[in-house]
């Protein structure tokens, strides 16, 4: 049976960090990190799943309107924002700095998710709703569309495990802290999902955007606005790949399509 190199990788790294030196300190700051990253995370995917399965109908902002529509704005341009700027060489910079001391750039990738699982919180409970509820599915079709939410979501489970799921998660970082050694990253993603389609993350996330049975002018809004945001996004981080691993990515890039699957003959052989 063939050893899948993503699985094999995140266990050499698990061992290492079980292997390292003792170091008190270290260790306590890597498994603080990780506890924090890891909770947040997990908080605002829970936040994100139940709110859009209301469409965004149900949160806690209480904003006065028309004042709620300019911080309902507000909370969505700020992931997009944030998210893309950390991911250049000058946002790169910042975060090997928010963790004071020597362990800085080592825990850059948790840093990174747990400020994406933030945003991601705070815009899903801070979300002022409209009180406006266009339409609501029920009997088979409130069914047969929680059916196709909840396979958007194991869609995007499976992309981000298929892109590395100690990235995707922010393990890497504190992991890597764990076991005294420098951060490796995962390989140019070309298995599972992304034999397919080359991003098949951000075609995950706008699946879920649109699958929910509750719609209302917030859900709208916040469908269109992100599913812009997985459709362009994705151009800069295929700038990087392309800077990162050359032909190689050029070739996957010829051979793969962007986020639409496309049926050829030699598919089928």
């Amino acid at each position: 049976m063939r050893r899948d190199p993503r699985i094999m990788g995140l266990v050499r790294l698990v061992l290492a960090a079980l292997h390292a030196p003792p170091g008190a300190g270290r260790i306590a700051l890597a498994l603080a990190m990780g506890l924090l990253c890891h909770l947040v995370f997990a908080a605002a995917v829970l936040a994100m799943i139940v709110a859009m399965f209301f469409g965004m109908s149900e949160s806690m902002g209480r904003v006065s309107w028309p004042w709620a529509a300019l911080a309902n704005a507000a909370l969505i341009v700020q992931f997009p924002l944030v998210h893309s700027a950390l991911l250049t060489a000058r946002g790169g910079r910042l975060l090997a700095r928010l963790v004071p001391g020597p362990h800085g750039a080592t825990l850059a990738t948790t840093t990174y998710a747990l400020i994406a699982s933030l945003q991601l919180l705070a815009l899903f409970v801070l979300w002022t709703p409209s009180g406006i509820i266009w339409w609501r599915a029920e009997g088979a079709v409130f069914w047969a569309i929680c059916t196709a939410y909840a396979g958007a979501w194991l869609i995007l489970v499976k992309a981000s495990f298929d892109a590395g799921a100690e990235v995707q998660s922010g393990a890497l970082g504190w992991m890597s802290l764990m076991a005294r050694q420098r951060p490796r990253f995962p390989d140019m993603p070309t298995l599972g999902l992304f034999r397919v389609i080359r991003q098949p993350i951000y075609v995950g996330f706008a699946l879920t955007l649109w699958t929910v049975p509750v719609w209302t002018p917030d859900q709208l809004a916040l469908a269109l606005s992100y599913t812009a945001y997985c459709l362009a996004a994705p151009r800069l981080k295929e700038r990087r790949f392309a800077a990162r691993h050359g032909a190689r990515f050029d070739r996957y890039r010829a051979k793969v399509p962007y986020v639409i699957p496309r049926w050829r003959r030699d598919d089928a052989q």
